[in-house]
């Protein structure tokens, strides 16, 4: 009966954030060299707030929604019981330790092992939230690890435009601002190439997505 309910009210506080993405930001898919599809898919994006996902999950058809789950920080999307059940209940985000300690268990190995269930993810290959003028920050090596590790899953592109206004630091929510997610076309692997490239290459797909009026 607690599952049953946790489950119910978890798909009315998703179907409420969902309206609220809509209402305040008028956010749009813009499906750019790919379509929506129930192919396995590791979604990677710009990344500007701890909830970034919101967005991305508010554009994704309803059952793609149900099979993709978002990888988001234990250490922020766990401290309080309020982020967790949105975290568990609502988005079926995976969570992850980001600075495992004393083992030599990784938060790839965890990625790796929700891709294995038959789940898509969304991830931030930048690691940590982009405050500052750059459009991007250095991508982590852990796309180019998960990739490699899990070849069937295409990897799609994406940019989130006007994410730092529309989801301020600090907030989960959106505020009322004009938004568009951009998804690319899937990013080819290359055999034998080096890691530094194909991290170059995933930075370069996203950015090609950010529309020329854009500002950080």
């Amino acid at each position: 009966m607690i599952d049953f309910l946790k489950k119910w009210s978890g798909q009315a506080v998703g179907q409420v954030i969902l309206w609220l993405a809509g209402a305040l930001t008028g956010v749009r898919p813009l499906w750019r060299g790919t379509e929506p599809g129930p192919q396995q898919r590791v979604y990677f994006a710009n990344h500007g707030s701890h909830a970034d996902f919101v967005l991305i999950w508010a554009t994704l058809p309803s059952l793609l929604r149900r099979q993709t789950r978002p990888v988001a920080a234990r250490d922020y999307w766990a401290m309080s019981a309020g982020k967790r059940f949105i975290a568990q209940h609502v988005f079926n985000a995976l969570l992850i330790d980001r600075k495992p300690a004393g083992s030599r268990h990784t938060p790839v190995d965890d990625m790796a092992a929700a891709l294995e269930t038959g789940a898509s993810l969304i991830i931030f290959p930048e690691g940590t939230r982009n405050t500052g003028d750059e459009a991007l920050l250095p991508f982590k090596s852990g796309l180019y690890h998960l990739s490699r590790q899990f070849p069937q899953a295409e990897l799609v592109p994406i940019w989130i435009d006007n994410v730092r206004r529309v989801i301020p630091k600090g907030e989960w929510l959106p505020i009322p601002m004009i938004c568009s997610v951009s998804y690319g076309p899937p990013l080819d692997r290359l055999a034998d190439e080096a890691k530094e490239s194909f991290l170059q290459r995933a930075q370069a797909a996203v950015l090609a997505l950010r529309p020329p009026e854009s500002t950080p």
